[in-house]
């Protein structure tokens, strides 16, 4: 397990039932939605927040900074993200499910996989989305703050069987300059044709960020898919 990522983790500090996998956005850390956590009113979860690796990233000049993968093009179409980059990080975030899977069975909990929700913010939103749809055993729900569909033309055929009910919360601002709104929609759109359930909160002044309105929203949503 040592060439696992590096994490921020908030352990619970009731009997650990559930995880929730954080993801940041592009360039920040997993310091990012640490402050969150606390919010969520949730002490028997434990927060795993994960550093993405370092790497250039095309769009910034080719600046190297924590990134999932690297964004080519702003331009929609199947170059816009570096598909290896995304293989790559998804095998990273499947070890730390893994590794979450086994903490949770090692606490007693039944069904552990079922009690892991993973969630991000923007890029690793876009990842949490990509990841969560094509797992081969079912989460507890899969959270897309600002997030989007990477790889869009393979969501029908990859998309798992095993996750086909599970719970998609999607969170966006309506004033986002950075993941325009109509990406969301896009993608809250195409999930639930695949039968997800799912859930859209919409902020209408909100920009490319999170506000208390929404933590709220996504507390309630997780109280759902994971009930102490």
């Amino acid at each position: 397990m040592s060439d696992l990522l590096d994490c921020v983790i908030i352990e619970p500090t009731a009997p650990h039932s559930g995880t929730v996998l954080w993801l940041h956005g592009l360039g920040a850390s997993g310091h990012d939605f640490e402050p969150v956590a606390p919010w969520l009113r949730r002490p028997d979860l434990r927060f795993v927040f994960p550093h993405a690796p370092q790497r250039p990233v095309t769009i910034n000049q080719g600046w190297v900074m924590p990134a999932w993968y690297d964004i080519k093009t702003l331009a929609p179409g199947p170059g816009r993200e570096d598909p290896a980059d995304i293989a790559e990080a998804t095998g990273m975030i499947e070890g730390l499910l893994a590794r979450e899977v086994a903490a949770l069975a090692a606490a007693g909990v039944s069904e552990p996989t079922a009690r892991v929700a993973l969630l991000g913010f923007s890029q690793g939103a876009a990842m949490s989305l990509h990841v969560g749809l094509r797992h081969g055993e079912r989460l507890a729900g899969i959270g897309v703050l600002s997030g989007y569909l990477l790889l869009e033309d393979t969501i029908e055929t990859e998309a798992s069987d095993a996750n086909t009910k599970t719970s998609v919360f999607f969170g966006h601002g309506a004033r986002d300059g950075v993941v325009r709104v109509a990406r969301g929609r896009e993608a809250h759109g195409r999930v639930g044709a695949l039968g997800h359930p799912t859930v859209w909160v919409e902020r209408p002044r909100m920009q490319h960020e999170v506000d208390a309105e929404e933590i709220a929203a996504l507390g309630t949503w997780l109280s759902e898919v994971l009930p102490a």
